[in-house]
């Protein structure tokens, strides 16, 4: 079975490593389908993993200059209190229950729905942002923080939304903003979004440290090769294929 833990990390690390998505869209979802590992307790241990795989970019993005700090406090301002409220609620619930196994896996496939449209209508959506200028430069500062709030609730409950939805909602509210830029700056959120919500289900006991460390050794590898892959290979169509994967596993999920 850790052999098998070892080659989940390769793959969806790989699929970073040439994408920037998967880790929590991927992730959570092979360990509960899988490898039948409880939601609640994927979740968890996902979100430390994340925090660890992510933590490498922010010293590559940070040398290239590549992080606006303005931005992640004000994704951090509303995110990390949302992320603790979500923590508390989850604390009061019976987290082995089939209603709060249900409930997780039903938000889970939702999550991963939204992400799969915002992986393949990303340019789409961005297009239209700037051609209909939808946002108001004096709006963009609040409507970072709800952004935040957002990410922050959906992050704790599924592990999924820090990635994708975060860029691509970022790409629209700050559209004259280099895309290295936003993902920098999403990538620098990340980590302290999914390190409070990951020590968050770690003080309710839902995280697997063998499971974790286990996951860690496929996808370090996975991520260097993705990386250096992506130059070489139609990033495009990757990103389709991963699209439909997230539709089929997030219809599977919430029709469960």
């Amino acid at each position: 079975m850790e052999f098998g833990y070892i080659i989940a990390g390769f793959v969806v690390g790989m699929l970073v490593g040439l994408t920037g998505v998967g880790g929590g869209s991927l992730m959570t979802p092979i360990l509960v389908l899988f490898f039948h590992i409880k939601p609640a307790l994927a979740v968890g241990t996902d979100l430390l993993y994340a925090s660890v795989t992510k933590s490498v970019g922010i010293f590559a993005h940070g040398k290239l200059g590549n992080i606006d700090w303005k931005i992640v406090r004000l994704l951090a301002f509303g995110s990390v209190p949302a992320s603790i409220l979500t923590t508390l609620y989850l604390r009061n619930q019976d987290i082995a229950s089939d209603a709060a196994v249900n409930t997780i896996k039903f938000w889970l496939g939702i999550a991963l729905l939204v992400t799969s449209l915002s992986v393949l209508f990303r340019n789409q959506l961005v297009k239209f942002s700037n051609k209909e200028h939808l946002v108001n430069e004096k709006w963009t500062p609040y409507l970072t923080v709800i952004l935040g709030l957002v990410l922050g609730a959906l992050v704790t409950l599924t592990s999924v939304g820090a990635g994708a939805l975060g860029v691509t909602a970022l790409l629209i509210i700050y559209p004259r903003r280099a895309i290295n830029t936003i993902i920098g700056s999403d990538i620098a959120h990340a980590v302290p979004l999914t390190l409070v919500a990951g020590l968050g289900h770690a003080s309710i006991g839902t995280v697997d440290y063998n499971l974790l460390g286990t996951l860690l050794i496929g996808s370090i590898p996975g991520i260097w090769i993705g990386s250096h892959l992506s130059s070489k290979m139609a990033e495009h169509w990757v990103r389709i294929a991963l699209a439909l994967i997230l539709i089929f596993v997030g219809l599977k999920l919430v029709f469960h």
